[in-house]
């Protein structure tokens, strides 16, 4: 009896505890769900704050990423020379013999009687100077004096000529001169790439004229619809041209004259390789040509004529209206050239000329040996008059790209793609004139030695 009876206190016991149980829960029960709901809340507010400040920088960095930049910049093409220097560089590092016949700078030094001229005028202080912007006079006359004595041209050194940092520097300074927002520049294609690029950069608009093989690599004006010509307010020619390789005769420019004033177009011949030339070809200056400077100017540089790259002196020559607007952004964003270089540069242009032949005997022996590798290999090329570019198809079944890829990898030999220069280039690769004969003729045979169909596979 007495063992139910316990067990029956037990129970009764068990029970009065759960009743009391049950009246504490009812009073901790709501605090303690409140806290736990309040731990839950805060914990996802803490947790979506987070998120939101992750998201907040990351569309930040985004945001500045994407706006640091003008929009201007945004259709602007890796610079092609840039590109390939990655990858020599990249192609050196893995210990490649690299033959370089892609950018084209000449192998040779300056010659010896520049640079003594250079020397003396950096000793002298009143050359140590800001220099004028448009030039010191000693040097616009040697340009003037050097164009009467070999292009049979006379110009003002007072009002038709400028001083440029190289011509690149009065290229990409003219279109700001002379475009407004969505004014039309006429750029040829394939072509340096500056004319396109600077452009862009002015808020212009380049309509493409198609350089092809069948036109000579000239552009034909009459495929120019005449609501883009009027609209046109500058037109960019390179002859002897580069990449091409390609001349112009008195005929042409006598075209491009008449096209430019019926049409109300400032022309802009750049000029480098005037004096890059073979087999007794001339080459013509524009302004040589009767109502030339009505309508525009010719950039000249020393740069390829007297190996002179490296040193960026050049000069804007011929309509006075022209090089004037040029001079005003000059002015206003850029500097002249120092004076010991343009003291220098008078010595060039004044001094002995016969290193501009040797020069020119130097190169053709090198042309003569890439179109012997070329023929060799079946890949057609034109025989160049001048410039010290050779411009070769690519070989069958390859684009532009993928032959260059391909040379700089398996044959460690460096060409420049034809597309580089424009879509109108694909096709083609450039070869420059920039490496010995015998390392000229060592890359040939590198080159016959690939095997270019299994390769494609």
């Amino acid at each position: 009896m007495s063992n139910g009876n316990d067990e029956g206190i037990r129970r009764y016991r068990i029970k009065r505890q759960l009743k009391q149980f049950r009246g504490w829960g009812t009073f901790f029960w709501p605090p303690c769900l409140f806290l736990f709901l309040f731990f839950l809340i805060t914990k996802s507010q803490i947790i979506t704050i987070a998120i939101n400040e992750i998201q907040s920088i990351y569309y930040i960095r985004m945001r500045e990423t994407l706006t640091m930049y003008s929009d201007r910049l945004k259709p602007l093409p890796p610079y092609l020379f840039s590109k390939l220097d990655d990858a020599k560089e990249a192609a050196i590092k893995k210990g490649v013999d690299v033959i370089d016949l892609g950018v084209g700078d000449p192998d040779q030094p300056t010659h010896p009687h520049i640079i003594e001229s250079l020397l003396l005028a950096a000793k002298n202080p009143k050359n140590h100077k800001y220099p004028s912007y448009i030039g010191m006079p000693s040097f616009r006359e040697a340009v003037s004096d050097w164009y009467k004595k070999v292009k049979k041209v006379d110009l003002d050194p007072a009002k038709e000529v400028i001083a440029l940092i190289g011509s690149k520097e009065g290229i990409a300074h003219t279109p700001f001169a002379f475009l407004n927002r969505g004014d039309v520049a006429l750029v040829p294609d394939p072509a340096y790439p500056v004319y396109f690029n600077s452009t862009i950069l002015a808020d212009g608009v380049p309509h493409i004229m198609p350089l092809t093989e069948e036109n000579d690599f000239k552009p034909v004006f009459e495929d120019i619809d005449s609501n883009i010509a009027k609209k046109a307010k500058l037109l960019f020619i390179n002859y002897p041209n580069n990449p091409t390789s390609a001349t112009a005769d008195k005929s042409f420019f006598r075209e491009v004259v008449d096209f430019a004033k019926d049409n109300a177009i400032i022309v802009c011949h750049d000029n480098p390789y005037s004096e890059i030339t073979y087999d007794g070809y001339k080459a013509h200056s524009f302004l040589s040509i009767e109502g030339a400077r009505d309508v525009g100017i010719e950039y000249y540089s020393l740069s390829k004529t007297y190996n002179m790259t490296g040193w960026r002196v050049g000069a804007a020559l011929g309509n006075p209206d022209v090089l004037a607007g040029i001079g005003k952004i000059k002015t206003n964003i850029d500097s002249g050239i120092f004076q010991a270089v343009q003291v220098a540069a008078c010595e060039a242009l004044n001094g002995p000329q016969d290193c501009v032949q040797d020069k020119n005997r130097m190169y053709k022996e090198r042309r003569d040996a890439v179109l012997r590798g070329l023929n060799k290999m079946g890949w057609g090329a034109r025989v160049p008059k001048a410039t010290f570019y050779v411009w070769a198809h690519t070989p069958p079944g390859y684009d532009s790209i993928s032959a260059s890829g391909l040379l700089l990898e398996k044959a460690g030999v460096v060409a420049t793609p034809g597309v580089g220069f424009g879509k109108h280039g694909e096709g083609f690769l450039r070869f420059a004139l920039t490496e010995s004969v015998e390392r000229i003729n060592e890359a040939f045979e590198r080159m016959e030695s690939l095997d270019f169909v299994s390769a494609k596979r």
